[in-house]
């Protein structure tokens, strides 16, 4: 380490890294179609991480190590794993005669392939982010393979960009890992760490030879409870971070924190000898002066801007957390002093509110993206804003319309439990079983199809007016009787419309109930190449009239077989959606499960003797402290049964979940009260099962058996394979098969294929029960 200047005073985690008009996306997903070739998509990305370092400094970013390099193809946990050569056995083959690993190569990880199944994917810890779960057991070679993060802190530097290389850290990276298929019973990849951290040791003097004069390690598994107690964790410190700032030939290190606090671990991390420590002012709180003793010259950076909601920072609040931190680290003899950040890195916001120009200006003048979130922290750093000043629409009442509805205060206000209950589950499933008729093991899909070019071209023309509403219909009808047609050749026994006429799952609900506005460019990555533009649920929530109810109805009137409704749950509207900060998440869930139920039970009036409720987040806002595990799942799962409660005993209630660890949440997901729960399972392996009693859980369970978030077609035998095992533990009875999740994003060849493979492999696992097929 030969650079040891300050930290400047203004910085932030990291940035969005797909482009504000997705330019990323769309140059891997032409280069994995075969349209384009990986130098192509090579020049879009250096384009991309130049164009963010120049507006970070236009935006008011300065000095040595103020800009983070926090760009990835794919995945930043993916990324760290590849730097450090984790791969599964599987994809040994991978690995080349030198040890790298390339970017193509990379891909395979993250998507597949014919032969074998991607890395398992979850949810970033309570973000609508997902990473890819690294697989590691006591063989898997750590090796510096990847320098992708070296070479581009090298093009910074030859362009004349100071840029802070952003990587996982080795904690975090191994305590978010599984262990690998064929370690050993009980194996836990954190005992590797003494194995990794010099790996991680060359890749700090590799960036420092590349010009980098910081490092930013970011440690945010510190700041959750863990499968270590709080004292474990701090052990792991001195000989991971610890090690790591004791080496000459490094840059200086930023630790990173976001996503909460790293409770009882403060001193550890100010003694590892780091520069610079990060602490998530947001969601934790200021650590005491007790807690600070042994600073030193160790500067602290106050993540005082939020970095995961689109509300405006009251400037005057945030200016006294600066303040107050920065007077116990002096209490406590520290010398360092006191840098602004963002809670967390950027990546969960949009670009720039400015391009928003059809919302209600006054909701747009609450509101900051990226780039208004990246002034917030350099005017705060500035040191402008008096500490308490009254600044900005978040410390005052928002009074646009539309924020406070009376009539639907007033009816959530008369909400009993009696209004979250229905019959017990032996006499609903008898009603059901009557009404239905369906076979053991019955098969469906999880709800939309494969969305076309011609069904995207027919919304696009609708919205602008090139057709009008007649045509608009009549082109969604002819697409769902395609996909009813399409079901029925297949042999499906629970069908559904497809969902052509819906852009996204909670937007499409977000347009049609009030309280929500919708933006035009707010994008933001969810995983991979996949981005959603998150609704902004800024008001009391109500349904002005039936949003799904002409289409199930339709889709019902061409077949003889069961049509499901399809809603989205009021958890997962809230958790994908930027929601209103300026009341409790409980009351809010309660008016969205209120406007869900109205049409749910209008769907039931119309004919529909299923509804499905997807959730697939509930998982994904749990809170990282057990301790408040109890009040979220109280009013998360309040909020679902208040929009399903309102039916018949014969309506049979399906929900879906997808792609968390929900085997941590087994009993609410039990309290749910669903009659049939479909859930992720393919990816994992079918882990989920391991984790249910099915006395305890006593309701129909569909575990996924087709990976839809990979483009591969498992194959009838492994399908039965999957089906069999599962039969074992739930029983035939119970049993449903289905997909992981939606269809939306895959291509019909595959989908075809892969649901004639679903269908026949059940059929198989039937015929071996001697249950007799469906006709």
């Amino acid at each position: 380490m030969t650079s040891t200047s300050a930290l400047p005073a203004a910085t932030i985690l990291g940035y969005p890294r797909i482009g504000p008009d997705r330019e990323l996306k769309k140059a891997e997903e032409s280069y994995w179609a075969g349209r384009s070739e990986l130098s192509a998509l090579e020049e879009t990305g250096r384009a991309l991480r130049a164009a963010t370092a120049d507006r970070l400094a236009e935006l008011g970013l300065a000095g040595e190590g103020a800009i983070p390099e926090s760009f990835s193809w794919y995945d930043q946990v993916l990324d760290a794993a590849v730097a450090v050569g984790a791969l599964p056995s599987r994809f040994a083959d991978l690995v080349e005669a030198d040890g790298s690993i390339s970017l193509a190569s990379s891909f395979v990880l993250a998507r597949g392939d014919e032969h074998r199944p991607p890395l398992e994917m979850t949810k970033w810890f309570d973000s609508n982010y997902h990473y890819l779960v690294p697989e590691i057991g006591p063989d898997t070679a750590f090796h510096l393979a990847g320098d992708q993060l070296i070479r581009w802190t090298q093009e910074a530097a030859d362009a004349g960009r100071s840029v802070r290389p952003v990587v996982v850290g080795p904690i975090t990276l191994l305590l978010l890992a599984k262990a690998a298929d064929d370690a050993p019973e009980g194996f836990d990849p954190i005992t590797r760490l003494a194995e990794l951290v010099p790996v991680y040791a060359q890749l700090l003097s590799g960036l420092r030879a590349a010009g980098a004069a910081w490092v930013q390690i970011d440690e945010p598994a510190l700041s959750a409870d863990q499968r270590l107690t709080a004292a474990q964790l701090a052990e792991l410190i001195p000989g991971s971070l610890g090690l790591l700032a004791a080496q000459g030939d490094r840059p200086q290190i930023l630790v990173t924190t976001g996503y909460g606090e790293p409770e009882g671990l403060v001193p550890a991390l100010l003694a590892s000898g780091v520069e610079a420590l990060h602490l998530d002012l947001v969601k934790g709180r200021i650590p005491a002066v007790s807690e600070l003793v042994g600073a030193g010259a160790t500067q602290l950076v106050a993540g005082v801007v939020n970095g995961r909601n689109i509300w405006r920072a009251d400037l005057g609040t945030a200016a006294a957390r600066v303040a107050e931190l920065s007077s116990r680290l002096e209490q406590a003899g520290g010398t360092g002093g006191v840098v602004v950040g963002t809670s967390t890195s950027l990546q969960h916001v949009p670009h720039d509110v400015t391009r928003e120009t059809a919302l209600d200006p006054a909701l747009r003048d609450a509101l900051a993206f990226a780039d208004q979130k990246v002034q917030e922290v350099v005017e705060l750093a500035a040191g402008g804003v008096e500490p308490g000043s009254v600044d900005g629409p978040r410390s005052t009442p928002r009074t646009f319309a539309g924020v406070r509805v009376e009539a639907v205060r007033e009816r959530a206000a008369q909400v009993t439990a009696a209004d979250a209950d229905r019959e017990d589950y032996a006499l609903r499933a008898a009603a059901q079983q009557e009404a239905l008729g369906l076979p053991e093991l019955p098969t469906t899909t999880i709800g939309s199809f494969p969305q076309v070019a011609e069904v995207r071209r027919a919304r696009a023309a609708h919205r602008k007016g090139v057709i009008d509403d007649a045509a608009y219909v009549q082109a969604m009808k002819d697409e769902i009787a395609r996909i009813i047609a399409l079901q029925e050749e297949l042999g499906l026994d629970v069908l559904v419309h497809g969902e052509p006429e819906r852009n996204d799952m909670v937007q499409y609900f977000a347009e049609n109930l009030e309280g929500f506005a919708t933006t035009e460019h707010g994008w933001v990555q969810s995983y991979g190449s996949r981005c959603t533009r998150p609704s902004i649920l800024f008001g009391d929530v109500h349904r002005p009239a039936p949003i799904t109810v002409d289409w199930a109805t339709y889709a019902q009137s061409l077949t003889e077989r069961p049509v499901k409704g399809m809603l989205t749950g009021p958890v997962t509207i809230l958790a994908w959606s930027f929601v209103r900060d300026d009341q409790p998440l409980g009351e809010t869930a309660d008016q969205v499960g209120l406007a869900l139920r109205d049409e749910v039970t209008d769907l039931e009036a119309a004919g529909i003797g299923i509804v499905q409720v997807d959730e697939p987040a509930l998982r994904e806002l749990l809170p990282l402290r057990v301790r408040d595990h109890a009040d979220y799942l109280d009013w998360s799962v309040r909020s679902f049964r208040l929009s399903t409660a309102g039916v018949q005993a014969a309506t049979q209630i399906h929900t879906h979940l997808c792609y968390s660890e929900f085997n941590v949440v087994v009993d609410a997901i039990d309290a749910l009260n669903a009659d049939v729960t479909s859930i992720e399972s393919a990816r994992s392996r079918g882990e989920i099962l391991e984790a249910i009693d099915p006395d305890a859980f006593p309701r129909g369970i569909g575990p996924g058996v087709w990976d839809i978030h990979s483009p591969r077609v498992p194959s009838t035998e492994e399908i039965a394979e999957q089906l069999t095992r599962a039969r074992r533990v739930v029983g035939g009875e119970r049993l449903w098969v289905n997909p992981d999740c939606g269809l939306k994003t895959r291509g019909y060849a595959e989908t075809e294929a892969s649901l004639r493979n679903l269908v026949a492999a059940t059929l198989q696992v039937r015929a071996a029960a001697e249950v007799p097929a469906a006709v």
